[in-house]
């Protein structure tokens, strides 16, 4: 048996050591946590002189992003090179990819080349787990395979380095409420979020949002439905704000962008109803007077820039145990 499909869940070793890192959903606890420890150290590695540490020296990570990223996937190689690994950026608009070579063939081929981890992005859920499987019928489950997106199914590393950060500014998640704003229903960001939170005993998550942008039946995650803003964000620890994701909807969900900046943007005004030390997180790009204004996103309250500083030291975590160390 694989070690892909040993212990009950894929992302798992017998070892019950990260394998893959697919989607939080499924995931202990304890794996969350030891993810969020392990990235303490590695955020004082930007502090050094020389940033880098030896632990990826002679692994080869292969980057493949199948849909645009500035963030992510600089933030990956910059991890990934902090670690001493070997990084390869394939650049799928030039690739093979582009004459019609299958996702599984292009892996195939990455995986003839020696490599140790893939980083995958794409438009297509479940196109990591695809990977994955993959990977483990072929006999060759020692490469290791990093979801850094996949359609509107889940980004896992975002949803850490969220933890990350509200875990730096509050310490402590079993007091906090927690409200997660705008496009639930395009974004697989809040989906990752929602599931870390819950394991992580978060007792209140909010989810506010108009009722076009709501997945049905996301109650059963164990978040609180809101769909007026003023009463949603009402004593809240922490306003995670979303983007408006207009390239993944279909049919007219949302009057305009003006009319939704004035319902369900976040002003200064709006921001008051939230705790006076609530802290305010984007997961980016933002679109600034449609989401979030700049008052609030330039603000002293904001730690979107914090968060992708902390993304480097996650992703330094994840790709370091993954890899055994």
């Amino acid at each position: 048996m694989s070690a892909m499909n040993t212990g009950g869940n894929p992302q798992l070793n017998s070892h019950g050591e990260l394998q893959h890192l697919l989607t939080i959903e499924g995931l202990p606890r304890d794996v969350l946590t030891r993810i969020l420890d392990t990235a303490a150290p590695f955020s004082e590695v930007a502090e050094r002189e020389v940033k880098k540490v030896p632990l990826l020296r002679g692994k080869s990570v292969f980057n493949l992003f199948f849909e645009n990223s500035t963030r992510t996937r600089t933030t990956f190689e910059i991890a990934a090179k902090r670690l001493s690994a070997d990084v390869i950026n394939l650049n799928i608009s030039t690739s093979s990819a582009n004459k019609g070579e299958t996702l599984l063939d292009t892996a195939d081929n990455l995986a003839a080349m020696q490599a140790d981890m893939f980083v995958v992005r794409h438009a297509s859920s479940g196109a990591p787990y695809l990977i994955a499987q993959h990977l483990a019928a072929t006999g060759r489950d020692h490469i290791h395979v990093v979801n850094a997106g996949d359609g509107r199914h889940a980004h896992p590393t975002q949803g850490l380095l969220d933890m990350y950060t509200i875990r730096h500014y509050k310490q402590d998640f079993s007091q906090l409420t927690i409200a997660i704003v705008g496009d639930v229903l395009h974004s697989r960001v809040a989906r990752s979020q929602i599931h870390a939170l819950t394991t992580l005993g978060v007792p209140e998550v909010r989810v506010i949002a108009p009722k076009t942008l709501l997945p049905t039946g996301i109650e059963r995650l164990g978040v609180r439905v809101f769909n007026d803003m003023r009463e949603g964000l009402r004593g809240v620890d922490v306003v995670m704000m979303l983007r408006l994701q207009n390239e993944r909807m279909q049919g007219a969900l949302l009057p305009s962008t003006q009319e939704y900046f004035k319902s369900w943007g976040l002003t200064p005004e709006k921001l008051q109803l939230a705790k006076p030390d609530a802290i305010v997180m984007h997961p980016g790009p933002m679109n600034r007077g449609v989401e979030i204004d700049s008052a609030v996103a330039d603000g002293g309250q904001a730690v979107i820039l914090p968060q992708v500083t902390f993304g480097i030291a996650v992703r330094m975590a994840v790709m370091a145990m993954l890899a055994g160390n």
